[in-house]
């Protein structure tokens, strides 16, 4: 039984050899198809960013989305940014999951703001909600990236603990 993540690459590498994206090759029908995934997409990656704050940033976090953007480049991107006190404070990015099909793209992917590229492909809600572990592996890499960067003292987890 082949695992979510070996069957999502699977799908990526039959994209790339047979040309299309899901059952879309021109970039307008690919497009659409990356608008509605990110809005299936949504609850998931709220979901997993509410997560992380709970258990490491015991609550101090907010959610942010950007909703569907265009790049400077025309690419299309989407991102969920989890941001807390400590993290503003010490001025640098917040947790992220990131959707973007970048202009010159075969087809879309996901990635953090310290974590590179995964493939995205979100069809129906059924895909979306097979996204949650890789949209919190994506979280725990730019949590663990940011603590290398800056400190520990950026998880309140550590530095308040909560009574057991």
């Amino acid at each position: 039984m082949r695992t979510p993540m070996n069957e999502a690459l699977i799908r990526h590498f039959r994209d790339l050899r047979d040309g299309v994206h899901g059952r879309a090759t021109s970039r307008e029908d690919k497009e659409r198809l990356f608008a509605t995934a990110v809005e299936l997409l949504d609850p998931v990656a709220r979901r997993a960013l509410a997560e992380f704050n709970a258990d490491l940033l015991l609550g101090t976090g907010e959610v942010v989305a950007s909703g569907l953007t265009r790049s400077k480049e025309g690419g299309l991107n989407a991102m969920w940014s989890l941001t807390w006190p400590e993290q503003r404070a010490a001025q640098v990015q917040p947790v992220a999951v990131v959707a973007h099909y970048g202009a010159g793209f075969h087809h879309p992917h996901l990635r953090g703001n310290t974590v590179g590229d995964w493939p995205m492909n979100v069809f129906d809600s059924a895909d979306a909600e097979a996204q949650l572990d890789t949209l919190r592996v994506i979280a725990a890499g730019d949590a663990h990236n940011l603590v290398f960067q800056e400190s520990y003292r950026l998880m309140p987890a550590l530095t308040h603990p909560v009574a057991t």
